[in-house]
C-alpha cells in the first residue's frame, strides 16, 4: 500500500511536549489520531521509533510514514480467477461467484469483489446508485459460491430489483448440513435479526423479519446430509441461520456452531454452501432464463470423502 511521508520540525515552544500533542498541533490531526501513529511505529526520529508519551526535544525532526487513506467503498479493478460466466447477453450477465469474492466493495473488505472483476473483465455497467454497487440486483456471502446475476442497464436492474423483492426469481442453493433433519422435507418459518450481542452476525429473534426457507434432504452421509434449499425470502445469512437454528449447521460453518474436527477432515475452511441454478425471466424478452453453477473443487472434495466414509 502507499504510504504518505513527510518530515516535521519540532518548534520551540512545543519542545519537551508529548509526542502525541507535538504531532497533532504539526501534522493537524487529531491527537487520538497522532498516538495511534506512534503506536503503530509510523512515527520515527533519527532511525528509533517515537512513543506517543515520548518528549522529542525542540528542533528534533520527526519522520512520518503513515498509509494512504483508502476509500472502502471505492472498486479495485482486478482479475479474479475462477469467476465463470454462465449466462451473458446484452443486458445482464450470471456469473459464477468463486469463494472470497464479495459482491461490492464495503467498509471493512479487502478482498476481490464482482464490480471490481467484471470491470477487469470489460463488462460495462450502466445502471444508477452507487457506483460501487453497479448492477448488483442482489448478492452472496463472500463464503458462499456459485450463481449470481448482475444487470447491466438501467432497465434490467430496476426490473430484476423488482423481481427479487416480490420473490419471482427461483433461487436453489445446495447445503451439506451436519446431522440429518427431521423431517426429510419441510420448511422453516423463523424471523431472523442482527445477534443482540455480534454484530456481524444474525439469529433467530421473536422480533426479527420473517423468514421462510424451504428444504428437501437430496443425500444422507451418516455424519451430514445434502439439501437442496429454496429460499422464499432472502435475509442475510439465513440458510445458515436457519439451520443452525436447528442444531443442524452448514458443516465448516464456524461461525455458526459448525463441527470444526469434521471441518478439518474434510478439509473445508468455510461453509458448504452454494448457489447451485438461479431462474428469473429476462427483463426484456420475458424469456425464463435458467443457470447452473457446478460444484467447486472443496465442496466436491468434501461430498467425495463422506461418500467414500473417509470421515
Amino acid at each position: 500500500m502507499n504510504a504518505v511521508e513527510r518530515d516535521e520540525r519540532v518548534p520551540a515552544e512545543l519542545g519537551g511536549a508529548r509526542a502525541d500533542a507535538v504531532l497533532a498541533a504539526v501534522a493537524g490531526v487529531s491527537r487520538s489520531a497522532a498516538a495511534a501513529w506512534c503506536v503503530a511505529g509510523f512515527v520515527t526520529s533519527n532511525g528509533k521509533a517515537i512513543g506517543k508519551s515520548d518528549r522529542p526535544a525542540a528542533g528534533a525532526v520527526l519522520q512520518i510514514r503513515v498509509p494512504a487513506t483508502v476509500d472502502p467503498l471505492a472498486v479495485v479493478v482486478e482479475t479474479v480467477d475462477g469467476m465463470g460466466i454462465l449466462y451473458d447477453d446484452d443486458d445482464l450477465v450470471v456469473i459464477d461467484k468463486p469463494v472470497g469474492v464479495a459482491a461490492h466493495p464495503s467498509p471493512g473488505w479487502v478482498g476481490p469483489t464482482v464490480v471490481g472483476a467484471l470491470a477487469a473483465a470489460g463488462y460495462r455497467i450502466s445502471t444508477s446508485g452507487a457506483t460501487e454497487r453497479a448492477g448488483i440486483v442482489h448478492r452472496l456471502d463472500v463464503g458462499t459460491s456459485g450463481a449470481m446475476v448482475v444487470a447491466k442497464t438501467e432497465h434490467a436492474y430496476t426490473v430484476l430489483k423488482r423481481a427479487f423483492k416480490e420473490r419471482t426469481v427461483e433461487k436453489v442453493y445446495h447445503a451439506l448440513v451436519q446431522g440429518l433433519p427431521d423431517p426429510l422435507e419441510g420448511t422453516i418459518d423463523a424471523p431472523i435479526g442482527r445477534h443482540p450481542a455480534h454484530d456481524w452476525r444474525f439469529a433467530v429473534l421473536e422480533d426479527g423479519r420473517p423468514s421462510r426457507t424451504h428444504y428437501t434432504v437430496l443425500e444422507a452421509f451418516g455424519k451430514a446430509s445434502l439439501l437442496e434449499v429454496n429460499l422464499e425470502t432472502g435475509r442475510t445469512h439465513q440458510i445458515r441461520v436457519h439451520f443452525s437454528a436447528l442444531r443442524h449447521p452448514c458443516v465448516g460453518d464456524l461461525t455458526y456452531g459448525a463441527d470444526p474436527s469434521l471441518a478439518a477432515h474434510l478439509g473445508l475452511t468455510r461453509q458448504w454452501l452454494h448457489a447451485q441454478k438461479l431462474s428469473f425471466e429476462h427483463p426484456v424478452s420475458g424469456e425464463t432464463v435458467s443457470a447452473t453453477s457446478p460444484y467447486p473443487d472443496d465442496l466436491r472434495y468434501a461430498l467425495d470423502a463422506l461418500a467414500a466414509g473417509d470421515v
